[in-house]
C-alpha cells in the first residue's frame, strides 16, 4: 500500500490527569475521503488538532508523507500545514462581509496577490461552487445549504490538498444531512482534495467515504473501508452503530446495508431450498440531474421520501429495504414468489401515482424555484432462490425494470 498522507504512531494526549488519546495509531491516504467516528467527548476535536498542528503529543509520533513532523525544518512544517485547509462546523462566516469578500479573506491575508489574481480565483470558486448570483448578497440572505456551499468555496480558496470538515452535519435534520455530506462527496471528486471528516454521528459512509476509522476508549478501535466495516465485531458497534442505524430505520424507512444483509441471512436460514423471494429494485432515474441544478436539498428529500413510501406499503407485509447506491433502493420480500409481487406492486404502483407523485410534487417544485426537473422512478421484480446468489437476482429484476411514475417541474412554474 502507498505511504500514508498522514500517520499517527502510539500518539497519546493527556490534560492533566485526563487521558484523551491512549497509543492512537492511525493512517489517513491521499486522494480519499476519510471519515472518524466516535461518540460525543471521545477525542475526535483533539486528534483533529494534531492533524492541523495546534497540538503535539506527549507520546508517539505524528508522520506526514512519512517523514516524522518532529524531524522537519520549521519551513517544511510551515510548508506541510499551509497545504491543509479547515471548513468549521458553524461554517463561520463573517456577516459583515458579502460571500465575494468571505471567499477572499484567505487569500487578502495570507499571500500577497494583487487585486486582479484574486479577484480572478475567487469568481472561479463562486461559479465552480454555483454562487455567482449570491456573490455580492450576505450569509444572512443565504439558505443554509448556500452558506455550506460558501464556506467550502473559502476552504477551497488557497487550493489546498487536504481539507478537514469539523462535524459538518451537526445540528441538522437528516434531509439536510444527506445534502451536506452529497455536497462534500461531490466537489471531492471535483478538485480532488484529500477529505477528513469529523463526526460524533455516523453519516452516510457507505456512499461518500473510502476508508473509516472509529475512535472509541480513546483510541482507534477500527481503520478500513465501509465494507469492511460491516464485518467489525466490537462492543462500538453496539453502542454506536446500532442506534444510529435505528435512528436511520425511523427517518428513512431504509435499513443499512449491514442490517439488510443480515436480515437477508436469517432470512436464508429459516427457508427451505424451494422456497422463493423477490426482490423489487427501484431507480431513481435523473437525480444527479437535480443535484446539479436544483441542489442537493430536493435529491435528498427525493430519497428519503421514496424511502419512507416504500417501507410504508412493504413493510407491513414483512419487506425490508436498503438504499443500494446514490440512486438505486432494492426491497426483499421473503418467501413470495412473482405472481404475488408483481400483485402487491400493481397496488403499490397505483398509490404511488395517486399520493406520493403528487406530493413530492409539490415540494419539488417550489425548490425548483423555475428549474427544469425531472426524475423517472423505475422498478423492476426477479424471483430467487436461497442457493441463487442475491447480486445476480439484483441484476436480473434490473433487466425487468420499467417506468412507474416520473416527476416533472417546467421552467416557470
Amino acid at each position: 500500500m502507498d505511504t500514508p498522507l498522514i500517520e499517527f504512531k502510539d500518539v497519546t494526549k493527556r490534560f492533566g490527569r485526563r487521558t484523551v488519546l491512549d497509543r492512537v495509531n492511525l493512517q489517513i491516504y491521499e486522494g480519499e475521503v476519510t471519515t472518524i467516528i466516535g461518540l460525543s467527548g471521545s477525542g475526535k476535536s483533539v486528534m483533529l488538532k494534531h492533524i492541523i498542528g495546534l497540538l503535539k503529543p506527549d507520546e508517539g509520533t505524528i508522520l506526514f508523507r512519512g517523514k516524522p513532523v518532529t524531524g522537519m525544518k520549521r519551513s517544511e512544517i510551515a510548508a506541510s500545514f499551509a497545504q491543509i485547509s479547515y471548513m468549521f462546523q458553524g461554517n463561520a462566516l463573517f456577516d459583515s462581509m458579502t460571500i465575494y469578500d468571505n471567499i477572499a479573506l484567505p487569500l487578502r491575508e495570507t499571500t500577497h496577490l494583487k487585486k486582479a489574481e484574486i479577484d480572478r480565483r475567487v469568481m472561479a470558486r463562486i461559479e465552480q461552487t454555483e454562487l455567482t448570483e449570491s456573490a455580492h448578497r450576505y450569509p444572512s440572505e443565504l439558505s443554509g445549504g448556500m452558506q455550506k456551499r460558501a464556506a467550502l468555496a473559502r476552504a477551497l480558496i488557497t487550493d489546498p490538498q487536504i481539507v478537514l470538515f469539523d462535524e459538518p452535519t451537526s445540528g441538522q435534520d437528516p434531509v439536510r444531512k444527506n445534502a451536506i455530506l452529497s455536497m462534500i462527496a461531490q466537489y471531492q471528486k471535483k478538485f480532488n482534495f484529500t477529505a477528513i471528516l469529523v463526526s460524533h454521528e455516523i453519516p452516510d459512509v457507505y456512499f461518500i467515504s473510502n476508508r473509516i476509522l472509529s475512535l472509541y476508549n480513546h483510541r482507534i478501535v477500527f481503520q478500513g473501508t465501509p465494507e469492511e466495516l460491516e464485518e467489525f465485531d466490537h462492543p462500538f458497534k453496539d453502542e454506536v452503530i446500532h442506534s444510529l442505524e435505528v435512528l436511520q430505520k425511523e427517518l428513512t424507512g431504509l435499513y443499512s446495508k449491514r442490517q439488510f444483509e443480515m436480515l437477508n441471512h436469517l432470512q436464508l436460514k429459516r427457508r427451505t431450498v424451494e422456497e422463493s423471494y423477490c426482490l423489487v429494485v427501484f431507480s431513481l432515474v435523473g437525480l444527479n440531474a437535480i443535484i446539479t441544478s436544483v441542489g442537493h436539498d430536493a435529491a435528498q428529500e427525493a430519497v428519503r421520501g421514496m424511502g419512507l413510501y416504500i417501507d410504508k406499503h412493504f413493510g407491513a407485509i414483512g419487506g425490508f429495504s436498503t438504499r443500494r447506491n446514490t440512486n438505486e433502493i432494492i426491497t426483499m420480500l421473503p418467501y413470495s414468489n412473482l405472481d404475488e409481487t408483481e400483485s402487491i406492486m400493481n397496488d403499490f404502483v397505483h398509490d404511488f401515482k395517486e399520493q406520493f407523485l403528487q406530493s413530492v410534487q409539490e415540494s419539488a417544485c417550489k425548490l425548483a424555484a423555475g428549474e427544469m426537473v425531472e426524475l423517472m422512478i423505475m422498478a423492476g421484480i426477479a424471483q430467487g432462490r436461497s442457493t441463487v446468489d442475491i447480486d445476480s437476482v439484483v441484476v436480473l429484476a434490473k433487466s425487468q425494470q420499467k417506468e412507474i411514475g416520473r416527476l416533472s417541474c417546467a421552467a416557470g412554474e
